[in-house]
């Protein structure tokens, strides 16, 4: 899906956040509304949620039950990846078919932090990471990445402006590990080799990079400073190696579809929430080839729509998150074959033209109370 840094920057500043936030209350009665637009009809429509399992995504699935009328079917694998063999099942169990995929992250709205979720039910409401599963993936490089931070130092001596960096991570026969696009750093000698100017017991030094040298001199760099490049260490400095195992669907799923963009993931300001969005954008990319290729969806109306949940942790007396969808694209087929793909401000355009009322949306209390009054039905012991 990315071929080049150009690309894996484009794609992801593509993904507009600022502005174009749904609630879930108003976002779920409009999709069903535009479903009835596109000739959906209303008590054939067979909804599937494509949502991590985390207790925070309930809110989402009770208004899907609300508004479609009906539990919608589970697309969904831990982390925000679709299952996509499920997509024969799904088909058995409606007539209109419509996917709904969400990447999940937590937002504190106390301390404005993204990636947190404060956990109602545990003892003292603590924070903890939200999606646990993409937090867990990041941990490795993030680490990775805070060693480099630390062990990359600038340095002015004299007239010369040095980088030194840890011997480690001038190792280029490791396995795995952060790697260094050491030309961004360091400046050739002569012939174009990189020479150190001076080799310590950890660690070499070699003159930096002209890019490096002009942020120095513009931050007035005086002779004998010596500190961890920290921030600087920018995402264009830097890859990734990493033995995935290549488990379509599986447990390193979501770990392959945020490698390669991983070194733009942890420079990011709310980590979390820039790998929520890339896999986000892996996933429908993914997932709306194989809708097209599913001969069980042939000859069926299918709506997938595919975009980022952020679960606003709730507040002392409320009950469920102020989930906010931000959609990112729809794919949407008609029974005779012909399909479009709308993209994100074409979709949020879209749903917003329809109306936030749904009439046939159901009342889920009497609902239940009918199914509690009903009479009771013995089931024979074969």
């Amino acid at each position: 899906m990315y071929s080049s840094t150009a690309n894996i920057r484009t794609l992801m500043a593509d993904f507009h956040i600022e502005g174009m936030m749904l609630r879930y209350s108003s976002f779920i009665p409009r999709l069903y509304n535009l479903c009835k637009s596109l000739g959906f009809e209303s008590g054939k429509i067979m909804p599937s949620r494509a949502f991590c399992s985390d207790e925070n995504q309930g809110y989402p699935i009770i208004l899907i039950t609300q508004h479609f009328g009906v539990f919608p079917f589970n697309h969904g694998q831990v982390g925000g990846i679709v299952a996509t063999d499920r997509h024969a099942p799904h088909a058995e169990h409606g007539r209109d078919m419509v996917i709904i995929h969400a990447s999940h992250v937590g937002y504190e709205p106390e301390l404005g932090v993204f990636g947190v979720y404060r956990r109602a039910q545990s003892e003292d409401r603590h924070l903890t990471a939200s999606c646990g599963k993409i937090e867990a993936v990041l941990r490795w490089y993030q680490d990775e990445y805070a060693f480099a931070r630390d062990n990359i130092l600038l340095e002015r001596s004299g007239d010369d402006y040095l980088v030194t960096i840890d011997n480690q991570l001038l190792r280029d026969n490791r396995d795995e590990g952060l790697f260094l696009n050491l030309e961004r750093l360091a400046a050739p000698v002569g012939d174009r080799e990189f020479r150190p100017v001076h080799c310590w017991s950890t660690a070499k030094s070699l003159l930096a990079a002209p890019e490096l040298r002009r942020f120095m001199d513009q931050a007035g760099w005086e002779a004998g400073r010596r500190e961890p490049i920290g921030e600087r260490l920018l995402p264009e400095y830097f890859r990734f190696k990493r033995d995935i195992q290549g488990d379509l669907e599986g447990r390193s799923h979501l770990e392959q579809n945020l490698f390669e963009p991983m070194a733009w993931i942890v420079t990011a300001p709310h980590p979390l929430l820039t790998a929520a969005q890339v896999n986000t954008q892996v996933e429908f990319d993914r997932t709306f080839r194989t809708i097209v290729r599913e001969h069980s969806y042939q000859g069926k109306r299918v709506l997938y729509v595919s975009g980022l949940n952020i679960d606003i942790s709730p507040d002392l007396g409320q009950r469920f998150p102020l989930t906010k969808f931000v959609p990112w694209a729809a794919f949407v087929r008609q029974a005779d074959g012909s399909h479009t793909t709308l993209e994100q401000t074409e979709l949020l355009a879209r749903l917003r033209a329809q109306p936030s009322e749904n009439s046939d949306r159901i009342d889920l209390e009497a609902s239940i109370q009918q199914m509690e009054q009903a009479r009771e039905i013995r089931v024979a012991a074969p």
